[in-house]
């Protein structure tokens, strides 16, 4: 599977009572993408733009995508840098939607 195959997948409902992605799990998605880093049990990538304009209007696109999916990132704005973690809250840490949004993010910030 790649990127671009993830963020050709549709978010599944997540209301808990499943198990979090197993370690191995974990690996072999994130390596499908680019630049996003591990730690406890959430996945993060910064973005940097050139202005607090296009700044906003990632962070717009973002919050578009994440209704529409459902799956809602954390983020941190700065003028010229969003910085986006995703993680599963129902489930105390990643499922495989975590990662399909990730990759919608990254075709985003590509647009």
């Amino acid at each position: 599977m790649s990127a671009a195959d993830l963020a050709h997948q549709k978010c599944k409902p997540c209301e808990g009572g499943v198990s979090p992605l197993k370690a191995e799990e974990t690996a072999m998605l994130l390596g499908q993408l680019n630049g996003w880093q591990l730690s406890d049990s959430v996945i993060t990538k910064n973005y940097e733009f050139k202005n607090y304009y296009q700044t906003m209007a990632f962070v717009n696109a973002v919050a578009w995508m994440a209704h529409r999916e459902d799956h809602h990132p954390d983020m941190t704005v700065g003028y010229n840098r969003c910085r986006v973690n995703y993680s599963t809250h129902a489930i105390g840490g990643l499922s495989e939607n975590d990662f399909i949004c990730a990759a919608k993010v990254d075709a985003l910030f590509e647009l």
